[in-house]
């Protein structure tokens, strides 16, 4: 091979030179942006706290809202009909659950109502987000190899479910506390000092005004029975206390 013209290598090292000159002083612009990256992230976590502490009426509104709608929106415009149409269902069927725990009267049935729409909600994010996870745990194990499937399709697979399970369980969280709140103010049972304003029956249930079919600590066949800390009772389905 002949040798490279000294020209040739002259230009190269004024090129290299040259390239050094425009990214001076980069590292330094690097380190800044971290920097300036951590103290925003830690000041809005703070700022998140004490927003929450203070002034919790706002921020679980705020919050709620801001889960509600700003991923249905990324989704109209990715056109993301999958999730749309999921919204869109639990949407519906929640707004209807929250606009009869508005209502005033409250309906007698409501509260049950109101649970067992929630509770359901409950256990599909639960079953979907345990779903996600071990299929994305079977897909860091190699499993996949298995079924001659490709690793990132059990990912996908895996995060999908993953997101659908968590997204739907904190917003249906957020939102059946809400109602719970709602519906104890307007059946009188409770204020914002936590003083009830009505006694009850020790045989009635103190959201809905039914007779309850067993005592407290009674195993039931239908419906258990528990008490709450102002000592009110109410019957739930066996479900989490």
């Amino acid at each position: 091979m002949e040798d490279v013209p000294e020209c040739v290598v002259v230009c190269c090292r004024l090129e290299h030179i040259k390239i050094h000159e425009q990214h001076k002083g980069h590292d330094a612009m690097h380190l800044e942006m971290i920097l300036i990256l951590l103290v925003t992230l830690i000041v809005a976590q703070v700022a998140l706290v004490e927003w929450k502490k203070r002034y919790y009426r706002s921020y679980q509104f705020c919050t709620l809202a801001g889960m509600w709608i700003i991923p249905v929106l990324m989704c109209l415009k990715n056109q993301w009909w999958r999730f749309i149409f999921s919204w869109l269902m639990f949407s519906c069927i929640t707004g209807l659950i929250v606009r009869k725990a508005l209502q005033k009267p409250l309906d007698g049935t409501t509260p049950r109502l109101v649970y067992k729409w929630f509770y359901l909600l409950y256990k599909l994010s639960y079953a979907l987000g345990l779903v996600g996870y071990v299929v994305m745990m079977a897909a860091f194990f190699g499993l996949n190899l298995l079924f001659d499937s490709k690793v990132h399709i059990w990912m996908d697979f895996g995060m999908l479910f993953l997101f659908y399970g968590l997204y739907y369980g904190v917003l249906g969280r957020d939102v059946a506390e809400i109602c719970a709140d709602k519906m104890a103010s307007h059946v009188g049972y409770y204020t914002a000092q936590g003083m009830p304003t009505r006694s009850l029956d020790a045989t009635v249930c103190a959201v809905c005004g039914n007779k309850l079919l067993v005592q407290e600590g009674e195993e039931g066949v239908l419906e258990n029975t528990y008490k709450l800390s102002c000592e009110h009772v109410y019957p739930l389905k066996h479900s989490i206390k």
